[in-house]
């Protein structure tokens, strides 16, 4: 399978195709990209609980998670062939952009998490995928088909459902609810840094590069803020790397590259659906009629979204 960024792939699902040459039928988005999407979003959603089973702090656990990753994509890179040779300044530029403001992503919504409910800092820490799909019209210079607008307002009335029983704003909760916020805007930039870094490198060494730089921030931050870095059990910390980091993250930067933005913003609304559902088949807690009905809307906007218009 090849991983060669496009040099100016297509914002949405149809090409413009230079004169003189045959006509093609509009295809449909790239259904492997679509499902490596859903599954690293998956795989991201999973994330939250091995930070709380990590015997150090938040800020600490979001190093690891990019430290401990580090040597494997590396190693994914090589043996996928993806070289990173010599980038020009300019995509270095880039690249640094997305591993700093990931760092400040991973920083803000891990402290955010302990000063807020969990629905709260879900919902905030989610605003970038709504904010990454008007970054698409915008820069398409183009207004959402009916479809695509559909599919965003369903998915949006599907996260309200999943968590308005229990969203809630206060004095109490508003330094966490502010850190959450914080961190989706960290993570909108972060996904226009490395859209943009991937029409010139591949999905691994765009990931390898943007987590050294990025463990590289948050290593002094971790050391001054929480003092304690190393664990003693390091089991949480390897599974958030692979799974969050390797696999979710990995899989999520393929795809950036393959898949429109807004299509990108929607699947990745799926994040708080899928923590009902594990919290469901883990904790038995119990979901609601409004909670099925979530679920439900967030199908259909995915249904919607990977169509063709």
């Amino acid at each position: 399978m090849s991983d060669r960024p496009a040099s100016a792939p297509p914002i949405f699902e149809e090409e413009i195709l230079p004169p003189g040459a045959p006509e093609l039928t509009p295809a449909r988005p790239d259904m492997l990209a679509f499902a490596a999407l859903l599954t690293g979003s998956t795989a991201l959603a999973v994330g939250p609980w091995f930070v709380r089973m990590a015997d150090v702090g938040p800020i600490a656990s979001g190093f690891w998670r990019m430290a401990l990753a580090i040597p494997f994509l590396f190693l994914i890179a090589r043996l996928s062939k993806q070289r990173i040779g010599r980038p020009a300044a300019a995509l270095w530029g880039l690249i640094a952009v997305a591993g700093v403001f990931f760092a400040l992503d991973l920083a803000l919504w891990h402290e955010g998490i302990l000063r807020t409910k969990l629905a709260n800092a879900t919902l905030f820490g989610n605003v970038s995928s709504f904010f990454f799909a008007a970054y698409g019209f915008l820069i398409a210079r183009r207004l959402p088909s009916g479809k695509q607008s559909a599919a965003l307002l369903l998915a949006g009335v599907g996260i309200a459902l999943l968590l308005g029983r229990s969203y809630e704003l206060s004095r109490e909760h508003l330094l966490g609810d502010l850190l959450s916020l914080a961190a989706g805007v960290a993570y909108f930039v972060y996904m226009i840094a490395i859209e943009r870094a991937r029409l010139k490198l591949e999905t691994w060494p765009t990931l390898a590069l943007a987590t050294v730089i990025g463990a590289a921030c948050l290593l002094p931050v971790a050391q001054g803020m929480e003092g304690t870095v190393v664990p003693h059990d390091w089991t949480p910390l390897l599974c958030l790397a692979i799974g969050s980091q390797v696999v979710g993250q990995g899989l999520v930067v393929y795809a950036i590259g393959r898949l429109s933005p807004v299509v990108v913003g929607v699947v990745l609304l799926t994040q708080p659906l899928v923590s009902a559902l594990v919290g469901f088949a883990a904790y038995g807690e119990r979901m609601t009629a409004p909670d099925i009905a979530g679920a439900l809307a967030l199908a259909a906007a995915l249904v919607l979204i990977r169509g063709r218009d």
